[in-house]
Order: structure tokens, then C-alpha cells, then sequence
């Protein structure tokens, strides 16, 4: 008769716990610090009403969490927080700047409240998807949903065209972004479908010079994907967004195969298209331009490069410690608080601190891969590494931008910029990923005959 032993394990809660109080002391040291720069005397009063509204942000999640998923990885959340916090001080700092400058905006407390919003949609997110199993079962409906959310910005009278851009539709008097939606229902839909073929797709194909290329017929979905990252890129005029979902596909891919010659077609299929796209299509052609000749001054006075090029400036003046918190300018910078906020960043804590936060964003992708290598059903290694590298492709897009690496794209660095959309979706992305850890650490019955 087998006698099922019950093995103890620490839950991480009051670890988690500790660290959401350095989140804390992390956004609410930056608020102060912000306030006695530019201020010289604080408002203690609106101070000490951002700290309780913000150690509720703490507080709330970590209960849930203790309630519905005790075993969930107890470093996600407060490292997420600590990046909001940031996010918050600095988005702070830059009204203050633009209110010397003559121009009244409150992006502080609508990030706030977006911040408040995302930590509900997390908390849902974990009390109703109670195994992250049943999600698979929606796989064809989450590819559906993916596409449909992607073209929306498409309908005529339903999207707009901001800056250039057309990725946002018009609901309820705010500007949405369907496709910070449409990244986590395709995570869904490739997961699902590549957990299901992942065999015939790993397995099946003819060699060329020892490298194992896919079936013709197996290579559909590729080719599928990559005409839909096209389609982005050159009707909605956004490069980030078809690079960010093409990289997901391909990442997911090299998961479920551990085939190269997979990624390596994938790869070569997206530089002709992008290179193609700018050599057919003008807006395309004129990223390109502003990345390779940034410092033209033709290309500055028109405008095409300037915003890249005083980012590039500030960071420059930021130096190693930065001049600090309230004695920059990034006002100067168009679109600091959104785009460009890792070059506001940048000039005021500099170099160091800027390496701080990535550092954050590499321990929040190291624990959701760690979740994926952890995690006992294929459905959830999948979709644990597909939102663990759709954060880092997210981060390396928007840096690479701003410091030149790549073309400047659209895109927001998670969790930290103002952006009501990708907070959401980025706070839905936590979420699931803290439903994922917790079926990847709880302790599985161990039976001793």
C-alpha cells in the first residue's frame, strides 16, 4: 500500500514581501528626491498619499498570491513594482520639467492609475485562470483573437494615426493599442500550436549541407507569420511591433524544436522583407535614415532624426552617476515620458543607474525561463519562455532604439514608460507568468512504498 508523504516547502511569501518593501522605499525615495530638486520643499502631504497608494499596490497582489498561488516565484512582483516605481518618480520628474517650460501635463497620476489598474488586471488574471493548462484548450480562438486585434488599428474609423504611426484605435475618448493585446493572445496561439507540432516540425524535413530545413507544408505557419509582421510594418508603419511579434514566433520556435536552421530561416526571411520595405516604401526608408545618418543636419532640421539625436545628447550629458533625479532636462527630449524615457533616465541617474534597471529586466526574464525549465507540461514551457522573451525583446527593441543599435521604433519599455495599453498588458503578462511559476514550484506528491 503506497503512503503519500507531505513534503515541506517554503512558499517565498515572506521573502516576496521584503522585497515589495524595498519597491517600496525604491518609488517613494524617488518621489522625495524628485520633490527636493525641483521643488526645495516637498508637498509631504501628496507624498504621503502616493506612499499609501503605492504600498497598496504592494499589498494587494502579494495577498492574492497568498490566497491562490502560494508556491508562485516571490521575485516577479516586487521586481516589477520597483521597476514601476521608477517609471513613477521619473514620470514625476518630467511633468515637474515641463511645467518650468510653460506646459501643464499630468502624466504622473494617469501612470499612477494605469499602474493601479494593470496590478487589478494581474490579480484577476490569477484569480480566474486558476491552470494555466486551461488556457490551451483556446489555442485557434487566441490566434484568431491575435489577428483580429493586430488589424484593428486598420478599420477605417476605428484606427488613428499618431505620430506617423497608425497602431492605436479610438474607444471611450483614450487611444488604445490592440497590439500590446495581440502579443499575449499570439503567446497563446503559438504555445498551443507548437506543443501540439512540435514532433513533426523538430523531426520532419529534408537536409541541405547538414543543416535539417521543414517541409514545405510545415513551413506554413512561418511563412504566415512573417507575412503578417510585414503587413505591420508597412501599413501601420510600425517596425518594432513586426520585429517584436516575428521575434517571439521564431524564440517559441527554437524552444519547441531546438532546431537553428528554423531560427536561421526566419531570420533570413525578415531581413529581405525589411530590407525590401525600405527600398519600396518611403516611411520605411526614412526610419532607416534617421538610424544610419543621425547626426545629417539635413536630416535633423527636418525633423526625421532630431528626437533621437537629442536623446542621444541627454544620455551623453547624464555621463556615468548622472547629473540626478530633478537637475536634468529632460524636457528637451520629445515624448520623454513614453519613447524616450530610458534617455531621461539616462541623463539623470546615468550610465549606472540605467544599468541598474536592466538589471531588473534581466532578473525578471531569468525567473520566467527558470519558470519555463520548471514547469512539468510542455503548454507551459511554452508560454512561460514566450512572455519571458517577449519582455526582453521588448526591452532590447526600445533600448536598442534610443541608443542606435537598431531603427527607432514605437515601441514602450515595460512597466517603466507612461502608456496606458502596454501597462495593462504587461501587468496581464505578470500575471500569467506568476500562475505559470506557481504550477512549476509546487511541490509534486512524493510516494514511498
Amino acid at each position: 500500500m503506497a503512503v503519500v508523504t507531505e513534503v515541506a516547502i517554503r512558499s517565498g511569501r515572506r521573502t516576496e514581501l521584503g522585497l515589495l518593501a524595498v519597491a517600496w522605499i525604491i518609488a517613494v525615495g524617488g518621489r522625495i528626491l524628485v520633490d527636493l530638486a525641483v521643488y526645495e520643499t516637498p508637498d509631504w502631504g501628496s507624498i504621503g498619499v502616493f506612499a499609501a497608494i503605492f504600498a497598496a499596490l504592494c499589498l494587494v497582489p502579494h495577498i492574492v498570491l497568498r490566497f491562490v498561488a502560494r508556491s508562485a516565484d516571490p521575485v516577479m512582483l516586487p521586481v516589477v513594482l520597483g521597476i514601476a516605481g521608477v517609471g513613477l518618480a521619473m514620470i514625476h520628474r518630467i511633468d515637474a520639467a515641463y511645467a518650468e517650460a510653460g506646459r501643464e501635463t499630468t502624466f504622473g497620476q494617469q501612470q499612477l492609475m494605469w499602474v493601479a489598474i494593470g496590478v487589478v488586471a494581474a490579480s484577476t488574471v490569477m484569480l480566474v485562470v486558476r491552470d494555466h493548462r486551461v488556457l490551451r484548450r483556446f489555442t485557434w480562438t487566441a490566434g484568431l483573437l491575435g489577428l483580429i486585434l493586430l488589424l484593428l488599428p486598420l478599420v477605417p474609423g476605428l484606427g488613428v494615426e499618431i505620430n506617423g504611426a497608425r497602431i492605436w484605435i479610438a474607444a471611450f475618448g483614450y487611444s488604445v493599442q490592440p497590439g500590446e493585446f495581440a502579443k499575449i493572445a499570439l503567446i497563446v496561439f503559438f504555445a498551443g500550436y507548437l506543443v501540439t507540432n512540435r514532433d513533426t516540425l523538430a523531426l520532419a524535413g529534408p537536409k541541405v549541407l547538414g543543416i535539417q530545413f521543414p517541409r514545405p507544408r510545415d513551413a506554413g505557419p512561418l511563412l504566415l507569420v512573417w507575412a503578417a509582421a510585414l503587413l505591420v510594418m508597412i501599413s501601420q508603419r510600425d517596425l518594432g511591433a513586426s520585429l517584436l511579434f516575428f521575434g517571439i514566433f521564431l524564440a517559441m520556435l527554437y524552444v519547441a524544436t531546438e532546431r537553428f536552421s528554423w531560427v536561421a530561416s526566419g531570420l533570413v526571411l525578415f531581413l529581405i522583407g525589411a530590407v525590401a520595405a525600405g527600398a519600396i516604401f518611403p516611411h520605411v526608408a526614412r526610419r532607416y535614415d534617421a538610424w544610419l545618418n543621425a547626426l545629417d543636419p539635413e536630416l535633423y532640421s527636418a525633423g526625421v532624426s532630431e528626437q533621437l539625436v537629442r536623446g542621444l545628447f541627454g544620455m551623453a550629458s547624464g555621463g556615468l552617476f548622472g547629473t540626478g533625479l530633478g537637475e536634468g532636462r529632460p524636457d528637451l527630449v520629445p515624448f520623454a515620458e513614453s519613447d524616450f524615457i530610458i534617455a531621461s533616465i539616462g541623463e539623470e541617474l546615468g550610465l549606472t543607474g540605467l544599468l541598474a534597471i536592466l538589471m531588473l529586466y534581466v532578473i525578471l526574464v531569468h525567473r520566467a525561463l527558470r519558470t519555463s525549465i520548471g514547469v512539468r507540461d510542455g503548454f507551459g514551457k511554452l508560454l512561460a519562455s514566450g512572455l519571458g522573451f517577449a519582455i526582453a525583446l521588448q526591452v532590447f527593441i526600445v533600448v536598442g532604439g534610443v541608443t542606435r543599435v537598431i531603427p527607432l521604433t514605437g515601441l514602450t519599455t515595460p512597466f517603466l514608460a507612461y502608456g496606458g495599453s502596454s501597462m495593462l498588458a504587461n501587468w496581464i503578462v505578470l500575471g500569467l507568468l506568476l500562475r505559470v511559476s506557481d504550477g512549476a514550484r509546487r511541490p509534486a506528491e512524493v510516494r514511498q512504498p
